[in-house]
C-alpha cells in the first residue's frame, strides 16, 4: 500500500513540474512584452495626450471670442444711449481755456480715486461719455401722496470704460476692462418748493422728489450755459466732478483682455467712415492694445475695438500677442451712433 502511495505522489510531483513549465513566462520573455507594450502604448498615450491638448487650447480660444462678442454688445448697447462721447484730447490734455483740469480722465477714477481702479498707469480711460439712463417709476403721475400709479423718466449718467493692469491675484495676468458710472437723481418737476429743495445731501440748490432718488456721490451736471465757451465740445470738456467723493466702484466687465505694448506701431482710424471730422484713437504708441475706440465728436459716433487674450487663459507667462499666435487673439470692432443729442448756442 505505501508503495503504491508513494508511486501516485511522484507522478503528481513530476505533473505538477510539468504543468509550471508549460504555464510560466522566463525573465526574458516578460522584458519582450514590456517592450512591445511600450512601443505601442507610448504613442498612443501621446496621441490622447495632444488631443486633450488641443481641446483646451480651442475651448480657449472659443471661450475668448464668445465673451469678446458678448462685451462689445454691452458696450454698443450702452453707446447707444450716447449724446456726447469724448475723443483723446478731451480725455488727456486741456484743449479750451475754460477747462480747469489737465483733461477728463482727471475728473474720474483713478485720479479722483474710487476703490478698484487706483493708479493712472494700470487704469486708463478708453471710452468716456454722457448717456441717458432709464429709471423706472420713478414719478407719481397723482398729486395724492396714496397714489401707485408710477411713470418712467430718463437721467443724465457719466459712463467710462477702462483698460486695468495691475499685479491683482483676483484677476489673470493680462488686462480686464472695468466700467464705471455715476448718475443724476430724478428732478422734482414743479421747481423749487418749500420742504423740499436741499433734500439730496451737497446738492441744496437742486429739487429732487425724495431721498431715494438723489445723485450718485461725485456726480455733477454739465452745463451748457457756461460763459466764455463758444460751441459744445468747450463746454462739455469743461465739466469737473462735485466736491463729493466718489462711492461707486468701477466694476469689471471682462477680462482676458491683451496686454500687449503697442510699442513703435501706430494706430489709425478709418477716417473715411467719419466724414471731415479729425479721428485718432484714445490709446498711442507705447500704451496697451487690447482696448481702443475712435471717436466722432460731431457725429456722436465710436468704434470700439477689442482683442481678447486666450494664451492667458492656459498659461501665466510668454502670452504676449506675436504674429506666431494670433489665433488665440481674438479680434472684434464694432461702430456704434449715439441717438441722444445735446443743442448749445
Amino acid at each position: 500500500m505505501k508503495n503504491v502511495l508513494k508511486f501516485l505522489l511522484s507522478i503528481q510531483l513530476k505533473h505538477s513540474k510539468f504543468v509550471q513549465q508549460v504555464n510560466g513566462f522566463t525573465l526574458i520573455e516578460l522584458l519582450v512584452a514590456l517592450v512591445l507594450a511600450f512601443l505601442v502604448l507610448t504613442p498612443l498615450l501621446t496621441f490622447m495626450v495632444n488631443i486633450l491638448s488641443t481641446d483646451q487650447n480651442e475651448q480657449a480660444k472659443a471661450n475668448s471670442e464668445q465673451e469678446i462678442q458678448t462685451a462689445l454688445d454691452y458696450i454698443g448697447n450702452d453707446l447707444q444711449q450716447a449724446v456726447y462721447i469724448y475723443d483723446k484730447t478731451a480725455l488727456t490734455t486741456n484743449s479750451n481755456s475754460v477747462a480747469t483740469s489737465s483733461g477728463i480722465q482727471d475728473q474720474i477714477p483713478p485720479v479722483k480715486a474710487a476703490s478698484g481702479c487706483t493708479s493712472s498707469s494700470t487704469c486708463q480711460p478708453i471710452l468716456v461719455f454722457w448717456k441717458r439712463k432709464f429709471v423706472s417709476g420713478a414719478i407719481t403721475l397723482s398729486s395724492s401722496t396714496t397714489s401707485t400709479t408710477k411713470d418712467d423718466t430718463f437721467v443724465y449718467s457719466l459712463v467710462a470704460y477702462y483698460l486695468i493692469k495691475d499685479s491683482s491675484t483676483t484677476w489673470s495676468k493680462a488686462a480686464r476692462i472695468a466700467r464705471f458710472e455715476i448718475s443724476d437723481g430724478v428732478l422734482a418737476t414743479s421747481g423749487t418748493t418749500s420742504g423740499i429743495a436741499g433734500n439730496c445731501t451737497g446738492y441744496s440748490n437742486d429739487t429732487y422728489i425724495d431721498t431715494n432718488h438723489c445723485p450718485d456721490a461725485g456726480f455733477q451736471r454739465f452745463n451748457l450755459n457756461l460763459a466764455g465757451a463758444a460751441g459744445l465740445t468747450p463746454k462739455m470738456n469743461s465739466w469737473t466732478t462735485a466736491t463729493a467723493a466718489y462711492t461707486q466702484q468701477p466694476l469689471v466687465l471682462i477680462d482676458f483682455i491683451d496686454q500687449t505694448s503697442i510699442g513703435s506701431t501706430t494706430l489709425t482710424c478709418p477716417t473715411s467712415s467719419y466724414g471731415t471730422s479729425p479721428i485718432t484713437p484714445t490709446v498711442s504708441s507705447g500704451s496697451y492694445m487690447g482696448f481702443y475706440t475712435c471717436v466722432d465728436v460731431a457725429n456722436t459716433t465710436a468704434q470700439v475695438f477689442l482683442r481678447g487674450n486666450a494664451l492667458a487663459r492656459l498659461q501665466t507667462s510668454n502670452f504676449d500677442y506675436s504674429s506666431n499666435n494670433q489665433t488665440y487673439f481674438p479680434t472684434a470692432n464694432r461702430r456704434v451712433q449715439g441717438r441722444g443729442y445735446l443743442f448749445s448756442k
